[in-house]
């Protein structure tokens, strides 16, 4: 009986100190909370940078800066702070355990992470032989820049202007150029140039060259 008497004061006692204990744990938490408002940079021009990534380290929350690089996020006294962005390099920032309140700002400014990358040399041939091999018997197939002068040869493009009908916007054109000759020599003779020897001449040097001569498309 003494026995059960002395087991059922213990499992009191502890019912009695256990509460205070986790009521002491959580009033300490609520004391080391912060809440952080910051404002992301670049420390050389001090612009805004948005898009930077803010979490706590080994902890799974995180914030992200706005467009005008601000962002806001909940922490621990003593947690530390990760900023990474791409194209610039990652920093940490250590929470002090100091701080008074439950409010802390901050401003932090990201240096440009500049890197190089070592030079690649890429060859589609192992050897000089096999290059010069397929230099000289290869069949290349046509680009796109010898298919465009293929298609803008002056033949061609001549064939194509004389085989071609006029739409109705070229018809309209030709009819007012018409149009406006006649009204250059309304009321009086047009000029002609059957007895013009300058004509006469450009024809006859047109003949000689062949201009006259039937072609075949």
């Amino acid at each position: 009986m003494h026995k059960h008497l002395k087991i059922y004061s213990l499992l009191m006692f502890l019912s009695v100190l256990i509460p205070y204990g986790t009521s002491a744990q959580d009033e300490n938490e609520q004391e080391r909370i912060v809440q952080i408002n910051g404002v992301t940079m670049t420390a050389d021009s001090l612009r805004a940078l948005p898009g930077v990534v803010v979490f706590v380290k080994n902890q799974n929350r995180g914030a992200v800066s706005s467009d005008q690089g601000v962002f806001s996020i909940v922490a621990y006294k003593g947690d530390t702070l990760i900023f990474t962005s791409l194209g610039l390099r990652g920093k940490e920032v250590v929470i002090p355990e100091d701080i008074d309140g439950h409010y802390l700002s901050m401003v932090q400014l990201m240096v440009q992470d500049t890197f190089f990358l070592a030079e690649s040399i890429i060859r589609p041939f192992p050897t000089r032989e096999e290059f010069n091999y397929a230099f000289k018997y290869w069949d290349i197939p046509d680009d796109r820049y010898e298919r465009a002068r293929r298609n803008t040869e002056a033949l061609m493009l001549r064939a194509l202007a004389y085989n071609t009908p006029k739409d109705g916007g070229e018809n309209q054109s030709a009819y007012q150029n018409m149009q406006a000759q006649r009204a250059v020599y309304y009321g009086q003779q047009p000029p002609s140039n059957l007895f013009n020897p300058l004509a006469w001449g450009e024809f006859y040097e047109a003949w000689k060259r062949g201009d006259f001569k039937k072609r075949k498309y």
